[in-house]
């Protein structure tokens, strides 16, 4: 790797990749940008071109990509637009590139990412869907082209900074007895449960904490975000079903904690920020600054913790189940989960039928063993296909 670290940013234009522009226009003399890519934000890709002039810049549609092109020229940026599924595979592999922020959010990030394993670049997981859908293949190729795979997401990354360097693949021969991922609870997290079939997405998106997109956001008020994490936790660190455990921190200054055999429990402490996650795996094994303010712990004053409620969250509970499954269960709970939410986000469905879809979807789908990236992709069709059947009217108990 050159001195200079050359970075794909797939996502750009989403919280995630803003602020990742955000941590490298701090440090122009450690990073720089090779590609950018967004789906349909021709606006914001634009703004994102200009400030960093990349060689490279994607998005979805060749309509878009001519307008995106158009417009850089118009402004004497230097940048070759492409599109479609072929170009994030070329902004991933590409030679020149060294790293690879993963922040395309669903299942949608997973071909791209998995090329950029397959290239053995240092991979920045934000996606976490590439993991959940395709854990053992997207794993397997890490190992085999060497790539590195530092976690984004603030969980998995504060369990990265806690844990040891593992010299295999089990946490018991580190003498780590378990993992505690810490979630906020979401915005619900005291509402009566009678209540919630009447919130709205714009109460769903309305995080008491964090400032996230709105899939992400409704993921968070159903603790779906917290499931599909218990599951990619299972292949970054090699923890079983056990080893993995969920506790409620509304405050989500704990960022999660590692648990070992002589009773000591190490965790990462921090503003609710992602730039702090993104600047420890961006200068990994360096420390930059990344723009956020410090702990005042006196000011704070406390920290609270409890128990998830596995009836309020039903998705959590689900995914242990999962996990024991196995083979294409993670793949479909992943497809179902969008189609739901966009059906939420839509106003088509309420919100405690997000979990009802998923959990019927996951009933009438046994899982199936996954051999190869076509398995995983046909898992991912039949969910998708499945759980819009379900968002039918009487389709399922308790509907409209």
């Amino acid at each position: 790797m050159s001195s200079v670290q050359r970075i794909t940013v797939l996502g750009a234009t989403g919280s995630i990749g803003r602020s990742t522009l955000d941590v490298v226009a701090r440090h122009p003399d450690r990073f720089k940008i090779h590609a950018l890519t967004a789906h349909r934000n021709v606006d914001a890709l634009f703004e994102a071109c200009v400030a960093h002039r990349p060689p490279f810049a994607v998005v979805a549609e060749p309509s878009a990509a001519r307008t995106l092109a158009a417009r850089l020229a118009q402004a004497s940026i230097d940048t070759r637009v492409l599109s479609g599924e072929e170009g994030l595979i070329e902004a991933a592999t590409h030679p020149d590139v060294d790293s690879v922020m993963a922040a395309i959010v669903g299942a949608a990030g997973l071909k791209p990412t998995l090329a950029a394993a397959r290239a053995g670049k240092k991979i920045l997981l934000a996606n976490k869907e590439a993991l959940v859908m395709a854990g053992p293949i997207f794993m397997a190729a890490v190992r085999a082209h060497g790539a590195a795979l530092l976690p984004i997401d603030s969980e998995h990354n504060a369990i990265f900074q806690c844990l040891p360097a593992l010299a295999s693949g089990r946490l018991a021969d580190c003498g780590v007895r378990r993992i505690l991922l810490t979630g906020s609870g979401g915005p619900f997290r005291t509402r009566p449960i009678s209540e919630l079939a009447h919130v709205t997405p714009e109460q769903a998106c309305a995080h008491p904490v964090w400032n996230m997109g709105r899939k992400i956001s409704v993921d968070s008020a159903t603790m779906m975000n917290k499931a599909l994490e218990v599951v990619e936790a299972h292949w970054l660190f090699g923890a079983s079903p056990e080893q993995i455990e969920v506790v409620i921190h509304p405050q989500s200054v704990v960022h999660s904690m590692v648990e070992y055999a002589d009773g000591s429990v190490i965790a990462q402490l921090g503003h609710p920020d992602m730039r702090t996650p993104i600047a420890q795996a961006l200068a990994y094994p360096d420390r930059v600054d990344a723009g956020v303010a410090f702990l005042d712990l006196a000011k704070i004053g406390s920290l609270s913790f409890e128990k998830p409620d596995f009836e309020r969250f039903r998705a959590l509970a689900l995914a242990y189940e999962v996990l024991a499954a196995g083979g294409s269960a993670p793949a479909v709970f992943n497809a179902a989960n969008e189609v739901a939410v966009d059906a939420f986000l839509a106003k088509e469905l309420s919100f405690p039928r997000i979990t009802e879809v998923i959990e019927a979807t996951l009933d009438r789908l046994p899982a199936r063993e996954i051999q190869s990236l076509e398995d995983v992709i046909e898992a991912d069709r039949a969910a998708r296909v499945q759980a819009a059947a379900l968002l039918k009217p009487r389709t399922l108990v308790g509907a409209a």
